[in-house]
Order: structure tokens, then C-alpha cells, then sequence
């Protein structure tokens, strides 16, 4: 076994070390959607409103979010704004701004659609029963857009879980760098440990996002059944 590079994984505390990398990748992942979904209703409210400049202006975000590699952002934060602002920002800092501003991006466009699909005469209904314009989002639209959302909410934490690999590059001491520190201190002594390192961590990566990807598939055929 120690000769084909598996043993390296048993040895010390380098499974606990890559299990506590996967705790600040999921950290990183959970509490950026958290807030990227609350942020991204918001966003999707305001995106709905009948405002050519408002339009304007988050269709401009939306866009510079997608098109933008994170990577990109992730050097552009934790370097970027280090030298030109004088900021001290830390890597983990760094990942929590730029995945919340991609996460809030997503969910918003997702909520602006979820808005538009519902039918008009819900609004019309909630007008007619006396309600303000703020009583009918909040009692009558949020709670059916976040229905609807949370399929796809749960897909975009799949997506950010696998995205913050990235994180690496920044210095944060995630899964897959923790594997890359494993697999540099043994590269002597077992130089094949790399093929078992990255087999853990994919095997790690997959039972924490098919889990939350199969809950995503089974509440969407629940919903669209209902």
C-alpha cells in the first residue's frame, strides 16, 4: 500500500488536515449562497422594476459577473485591491466578496425570472384585496419566487462548492491545496501519491455536491408534479 502512494493518505493527520480543507471549501460555499440569496432577491426585485436606467445598470452587472472569469475576480480583489487601495484583505476574505458578488449576480437573474413567471392577476389579486405594493411581495410573490428558487439554489451551490478550487490560487489553505502541501511533502519518498491525493479529494468533492445535487433534482419533480 505505502508503496503505491495510499498509505501517504493514513499517515499522520493528512486525512484530517484534507477533511478540515473541506470544511473551508463548504464554509466558503454555504455562507456565500446564504447571503447571495438574500442579496439576490433583493436584486431580482429591483431588476423587475419598470426603469430603462435600472435595467441598465444590472443588466451591466449581470453580464461583467458572468462573462468574468472568477478567477480573474479572485486576482483582482485579493491583489488588486491590496495595492491600490491599501486594503489588507486575506484570502478567504477575498473568496467570501467575489463568490457572494457572482452568487447575488446569479440569483438574481434567477428571481427577476421567477417574478416574471408569475401570473399578473396574482398582483392584480393582492391589489384588490387593499395590500400595498410592498404587503403583495412580501405575503403573495417572495414566497412563491422562493419556491421556485430553491431547486436552482441549490444547483448554484453545487456549482460554487466545485468553483472554490480556484481558491488555491489566492493562498487559502482549502481541500485541494492542503492535497497539493500532502502530495509536495512526500514527493520523495512516494512520487505516485499525487493519482491517490486528487482520488480522495474528487471522492470527497462528490459526496458532499451529489447529495445536495440529487435533492435539487427530486424537489424539482416534487414541485412540478404539485
Amino acid at each position: 500500500m505505502d508503496n503505491m502512494g495510499l498509505g501517504i493518505i493514513f499517515e499522520g493527520n493528512n486525512l484530517l488536515r484534507l477533511l478540515g480543507g473541506l470544511w473551508i471549501t463548504i464554509k466558503i460555499s454555504f455562507i456565500s449562497v446564504f447571503v447571495s440569496i438574500f442579496l439576490g432577491i433583493i436584486l431580482g426585485m429591483i431588476m423587475t422594476v419598470n426603469s430603462r436606467i435600472i435595467r441598465v445598470i444590472t443588466k451591466i452587472y449581470l453580464e461583467f459577473m458572468r462573462i468574468t472569469p472568477q478567477l480573474v475576480l479572485l486576482f483582482v480583489i485579493y491583489f488588486g485591491a491590496t495595492k491600490v487601495f491599501g486594503i489588507d484583505i486575506d484570502g478567504q476574505t477575498s473568496a467570501f466578496i467575489v463568490f457572494i458578488l457572482w452568487g447575488t449576480a446569479e440569483m438574481g437573474d434567477l428571481v427577476r425570472g421567477a417574478i416574471l413567471s408569475i401570473p399578473k392577476h396574482q398582483f392584480e389579486s393582492g391589489t384588490a384585496l387593499a395590500l400595498k405594493k410592498h404587503q403583495v411581495y412580501l405575503y403573495i410573490i417572495i414566497p412563491q419566487t422562493i419556491r421556485r428558487l430553491i431547486p436552482q439554489a441549490i444547483n448554484l451551490t453545487t456549482r460554487m462548492i466545485k468553483t472554490t478550487s480556484l481558491i488555491v490560487m489566492i493562498g487559502v489553505v482549502e481541500v485541494l491545496k492542503v492535497g497539493q502541501q500532502i502530495i509536495e511533502a512526500n514527493r520523495y519518498t512516494a512520487p505516485d501519491a499525487a493519482l491517490w491525493i486528487y482520488g480522495v479529494i474528487f471522492f470527497l468533492y462528490f459526496i458532499v455536491c451529489y447529495p445536495i445535487s440529487k435533492a435539487a433534482t427530486i424537489l424539482e419533480k416534487k414541485w412540478a408534479s404539485n
